[in-house]
């Protein structure tokens, strides 16, 4: 799952949605996966794209059946969640 979902890049950022820390928890059912993710902002532009690509991605997996991309903004998003390699690389 987590292979698949670090194909999804935030295309204003160019970093893909685990490295930034936007998924916060992926459950499987038997063949049916569902993430909770969330977005660097409310209004983010590219949110709709970046949910659809995280839902295409996982679709893409073999024996996997339904998946639900939940999108959540509790606790919001701030920084700290990018991934630490990352965030000195972008000199955080």
């Amino acid at each position: 799952m987590k292979l698949a979902l670090r194909r999804v890049k935030d295309p204003e950022l160019n970093l893909n949605i685990l490295d930034l820390g936007l998924v916060y928890d992926i459950r499987v059912y038997g063949s049916d996966v569902s993430i909770d993710m969330s977005l660097t902002s409310p209004g983010c532009p590219s949110g709709p794209e970046i949910m659809k690509d995280a839902e295409d991605k996982l679709g893409e997996i073999d024996g996997v059946g339904s998946v639900s991309v939940n999108l959540v903004w509790s606790p919001m998003w701030t920084p700290d969640r990018i991934e630490p390699r990352v965030r000195a690389y972008l000199g955080f």
